[in-house]
């Protein structure tokens, strides 16, 4: 198969909220995003590096259950492991609802999860290859 160059990796995730400004709270002034574009009330652009995240207000009329959101959860890099045990130690001061504590996974990765206010798992992750494929685009870039 021959694919075209030029993919980046994941770099983008979308949300239906129905509490739109309290989530863009929790991204922005709790995990450090920053608003990139909004453009209606119902709809706000989050970035982070070379991140992205949408989050757009759900119909109020649809039905909201467990079964309704499809997503597992969404993940956000750290540096180190060290820095996992940090966030997680932030968050819980900031109130943060947890899902789990921090744990070294088998194939070295650390992290934990914790909940959005409305209920998306969030992991914070410090994953190895990643990392170091970041790092290797970095030093191209230089």
């Amino acid at each position: 198969m021959n694919r075209p160059q030029g993919m980046l990796g994941m770099r983008h995730v979308a949300l239906n909220v129905h509490n739109l400004s309290v989530c863009e709270q929790f991204y922005v002034d709790v995990l450090g995003l920053q608003v990139e574009w909004r453009p209606d009330p119902d709809n706000v652009y989050l970035a982070w590096g070379g991140d992205s995240l949408a989050l757009h207000r759900a119909d109020p009329q649809a039905p909201r259950d467990a079964t309704a959101q499809r997503l597992d959860h969404i993940g956000f890099l750290v540096t180190s492991a060290a820095a996992v045990d940090s966030w997680y130690s932030f968050l819980q001061e900031q109130g943060v609802r947890m899902r789990s504590e921090p744990r070294t996974h088998r194939d070295g990765a650390r992290s934990f999860y914790c909940f959005d206010p409305e209920g998306t798992v969030v992991q914070i992750i410090h994953h190895l290859p990643v990392i170091a494929w970041e790092a290797a685009q970095q030093e191209s870039r230089d």
